[in-house]
């Protein structure tokens, strides 16, 4: 559970009325004063006496609070997103646990916006890009009911947007060192797929999700099967193999010396 709640030293001391659009709306209406009903949990959304409830956020990302420390704690590696709002609060954490390396999913009947345009744009543009899967709460269920379930041929394939973009035609797994993909009727498209299996984000009965919008998967170099040159290729080289990283971070956020 991830609370808001304003107090006068957030205004006085900080000014968060000035640093955004939203935080000065927040102020100009008083919402989630602290000691308000604005800032307490709906009456069917308590927490549980089992349930954390993290320290108020005072912006959009939910990650600013000891959020990452209950993760550490926990041994958490996948974060699942609901609640309010679709373009604010939902989409900062998301952004923010991607880049520190978390699997997020996003379940879209389960977030709300203030209006349609909002919302529409957070799922349809933005999630699909920034998380690996975009799905419903009953998509969800069937999958943790379903535990470590593998694709299975007939399968509807669906994009990160949550759009199927063809069935599974045959499994081909990782064996003899070779790397695994789904073939895929080419459907809307003017070819057959084949997806890297690293690629397959979820799968709940009858589906797989993989982790690239429908609007992108025509672009993706998946008119042939994988093989493992074409992976060292897409891995590129490594540090030693670089003269200079011109002050990049590597994927740990350790800045290298160039």
């Amino acid at each position: 559970h991830a609370p808001m709640a304003f107090l006068a030293e957030d205004y006085a001391d900080q000014e968060l009325q000035r640093r955004s659009g939203i935080g000065r709306i927040m102020f100009e209406l008083r919402m989630f004063q602290a000691g308000s009903w604005g800032a307490d949990f709906h009456p069917q959304l308590q927490p549980a006496e089992d349930e954390v409830v993290l320290k108020p956020h005072k912006q959009n990302d939910v990650f600013e609070t000891d959020l990452p420390d209950h993760l550490e704690r926990l041994g958490t590696t996948q974060l699942v997103i609901a609640g309010m709002t679709a373009n604010l609060c939902c989409e900062a954490t998301g952004r923010h646990a991607a880049e520190h390396g978390y699997d997020v999913t996003f379940l879209r009947d389960a977030i709300g916006a203030e209006n349609l345009v909002a919302y529409e744009a957070s799922i349809r543009v933005n999630y699909p890009l920034v998380a690996n899967t975009v799905m419903d709460t009953d998509d969800f269920v069937a999958i943790l009911e379903a535990g470590d379930a593998a694709p299975q041929e007939g399968s509807d394939v669906q994009a990160s947007d949550q759009m199927k973009i063809g069935s599974v035609d045959e499994v081909v797994m990782d064996v003899d060192g070779g790397v695994g993909y789904l073939a895929v009727g080419r459907s809307v498209f003017s070819h057959d797929l084949y997806v890297p299996l690293d690629a397959v984000t979820k799968v709940a009965p009858g589906k797989v999700f993989v982790n690239v919008p429908k609007l992108v998967v025509g672009e993706m170099p998946w008119r042939e099967p994988p093989t493992l040159e074409t992976r060292r290729e897409k891995v590129g080289p490594a540090t030693r193999e670089v003269d200079g990283l011109y002050g990049a971070m590597s994927p740990t956020g350790d800045r290298q010396v160039p």
